[in-house]
């Protein structure tokens, strides 16, 4: 494949209509929003902005200067004014007497609290002084691929005179921290034209005096940067040239699902890990050249990049000519533990007697020939956004090796940032996860009212979940609901009929592209008919057999395969009826299938023990509100089995039970939960009735 001159220039975004009556710190904002919605300017969570706004001193009322500047883990596409630290100018300013010297620069970071604005909560940023001791009122720091294809060059200086001439300076690589913001101070001062300055390896600042020409130099230096990338790079060949071709889409998806499962497994030791699969052009692009293998040895250079995707990621030995997935598969665990033992001796040539102990020595990254890349993490947006920096990586390494050749960063370098003491304590102030955090769930009849208040309760403890149903537009619509509560990265749907064999293959498939695996079955596709027996034909008899135990079997069978494959446990929980343990009038075809369900749950906890798969049950009764299975026919039918009419069936069902209540869908989603949960972990084979009381259903 060829690199051509393909590369869009950004637009500037600024609308003076909507800037117009914002006070600084809402320009900020404004400014901050409108950068970060374009992904090329800079990467999620990447980069900083900030302004320095006269504010009325909340003790004295006299004018002071306060650093607005975004806040310690904040992204500047999504911040929110509380998402800004404020800090006063006169104490940053003070700090300069306390500074010690570059060894102790790390030190600076505790007294920047005592520096806050109005008590604000939302602490600085490392990144703090570096805004602070710029001498402009607005300053821009992003991490444009394009801008750090030119940094991240060997000769990146010269590079950057070249294409910028003395507008934009060039500082060579040192750590964030308070020696930087001294080194900017001292390159602003001693260059009051510059518009900004390179940093190598890392990124671009750009400052101003008001926020428009702040924005307007930030978006203008980067189509400087992407006209010049495209004008040295047309028509010479990306990455080497290509030396497989990608397979196509289908044949990409099944590979891939074929893979995330066993990888999984592997990289899930300490906690769940969730997948995410890429096979957008600019992966397939680099995973097929003939580059690939060495650019990816270096390790990427951005410390943002590495920070999210380890030093360097693992290429799994796939071919794609060969399609040797078997061999693929059968090598693995021979692949994972040499990177684990390679990550391991980086950590033992590189640590320091106080560095923090080794963490997780898996791949974050996995390059797969043919079929694109795989990114595993604690949760789905963490995957999905370390695969987004991988890309970012791609980008700067695409332009970097072609118009010069592509430097990592030096290992001890990314090192430091990786086990820097200041990074540690960040991740010691995250919060404990939720109790399904990791874990992935299929719901079957999951657009209905308990698959769905099941699925509500999984995503709020953490889970991500795919509901499988039927019905596309009630898929549609509950995923929706589901999506804007919790996200889109966490909630997928697959249409799906329980009773045909390959659509629930082609389910699993999905699932394990989708997350990379599974860890709960929910079976709770539902059908109810009603009929006395001499009534009940066989075409009846079989629909109830084929949804609710041919169903079950069928979703459990596949469970258990990938549950196998991961090596992790797992937890099946079936949703069956008050009626599988005791008998009601004019329902044999579904009491039958029902108490099929049980009995194979059952002969399921034996088989599964031993591989701690679980396997349970819930039992719920007359939840009315919310059940596609009470909209039809079935709700007439109870109605006259019990000569009531509609209105009256709820309350004779609430009458009838012991505790006389009536039974909700989230009753058994929070029964669901306890199965799923580690709450339950040392039960398998059991049965909870969710029923408000039946003593015909008390088991024995």
């Amino acid at each position: 494949m060829s690199k051509t001159a393909t590369n869009q220039l950004l637009e500037n975004r600024w609308d003076d209509a909507e800037a117009h009556g914002k006070t600084e710190s809402e320009l900020l904002l404004y400014r901050s929003n409108i950068l970060g919605s374009d992904k090329r300017v800079t990467n999620f969570g990447g980069g900083n902005t900030s302004a320095k706004v006269m504010e009325k001193d909340p003790l004295t009322g006299k004018d002071v200067e306060v650093l607005w500047v975004k806040g310690s883990g904040g992204d500047i596409g999504s911040i929110k004014m509380d998402g800004f630290a404020t800090l006063y100018m006169d104490k940053l300013e003070a700090l300069k007497g306390l500074y010690r010297g570059v060894e102790h620069e790390d030190e600076m970071v505790a007294y920047l609290p005592h520096c806050t604005f109005r008590l604000n909560p939302r602490a600085a940023s490392i990144d703090t002084p570096l805004h602070a001791y710029v001498p402009r009122k607005h300053v821009d720091h992003v991490h444009a691929d394009a801008i750090i294809a030119i940094a991240a060059s060997k000769n990146s200086r010269a590079l950057t005179q070249e294409v910028f001439g003395n507008r934009i300076g060039w500082l060579p690589w040192k750590k964030p921290g308070y020696e930087l913001g001294l080194w900017l101070e001292k390159f602003c001062l001693e260059n009051p034209d510059a518009d900004g300055v390179v940093l190598e390896s890392h990124g671009l600042f750009t400052w101003a005096d008001t926020a428009r020409d702040c924005y307007d130099k930030t978006i203008d230096v980067i189509n400087v940067a992407t006209k010049w990338l495209d004008e040295q790079t047309a028509g010479k060949p990306a990455f080497g040239g290509a030396v497989h071709q990608s397979l196509d889409r289908d044949q990409r998806r099944t590979v891939a699902a074929r893979l995330m499962p066993v990888i999984r497994g592997f990289v899930s030791g300490n906690q769940h890990m969730v997948g995410h699969f890429n096979d957008s052009p600019a992966v397939l692009e680099f995973v097929n050249s003939k580059d690939m293998e060495p650019l990816a040895a270096l390790g990427t250079s951005c410390p943002d990049h590495f920070l999210r995707t380890k030093i360097r990621p693992l290429v799994v030995a796939f071919d794609p000519e060969q399609q040797n997935i078997d061999a693929v598969l059968n090598g693995l665990p021979d692949q994972i533990a040499a990177y684990r033992d390679d990550y391991a001796a980086y950590y033992n040539r590189c640590k320091h007697a106080d560095s923090p102990p080794l963490r997780d020595p898996n791949a974050v990254v996995y390059l797969v020939p043919g079929v694109g890349m795989l990114t595993f993490a604690k949760d789905k947006a963490t995957a999905r956004i370390s695969g987004e920096f991988y890309v970012n990586a791609i980008n700067v390494m695409r332009g970097a090796s072609a118009v010069s050749d592509y430097v990592g960063l030096p290992e001890q370098e990314a090192f430091d940032i990786e086990y820097w003491l200041l990074e540690e304590a960040k991740l010691q102030r995250m919060p404990k996860p939720k109790s399904l955090a990791g874990r992935v769930a299929l719901v079957t009849g999951g657009a209905g009212g308990i698959g769905s208040a099941t699925a509500e309760k999984y995503l709020s403890e953490g889970a991500c979940v795919m509901l499988a149903d039927i019905s596309e537009d009630n898929l549609k619509a509950t995923s929706d609901t589901l999506a804007q509560r919790f996200g889109t990265d966490v909630v997928r749907t697959v249409t799906m009929n329980v009773t045909d064999e390959d659509a629930v293959a082609r389910a699993y498939d999905e699932i394990a592209v989708e997350f990379g695996g599974i860890d709960i079955l929910v079976s709770n596709a539902g059908i109810a008919s009603s009929a006395p027996i001499e009534d009940t034909s066989l075409a009846l008899w079989n629909k109830n057999m084929d949804i609710l135990s041919t169903g079950y079997f069928l979703v459990s069978r596949e469970a258990f395969k990938m549950l196998r494959v991961q090596g992790l446990g797992g937890s099946v929980v079936f949703v069956a009826s008050k009626n599988g343990l005791a008998a009601s009038p004019n329902a044999a075809a579904y009491c039958t299938a029902k108490a099929s369900e049980i009995h194979l749950a059952r002969c399921l906890a034996l088989e599964g023990a031993e591989a701690g798969i679980r396997v349970n049950v819930v039992n719920p009764d007359a939840v009315l509100r919310g059940s596609k299975i009470w909209e039809g026919e079935w709700l007439e039918q109870r109605a006259d089995t019990y000569k009531t009419d509609k209105d009256g069936l709820e309350e004779m069902y609430r009458n009838r039970s012991l505790l006389k209540r009536s039974v909700l869908p989230e009753d058994i989603a929070e029964a669901a939960y306890f199965f799923a949960a580690d709450l339950s972990a040392k039960s398998t084979g059991n049965i909870v009735n969710v029923d408000a009381g039946n003593k015909e259903a008390f088991t024995r």
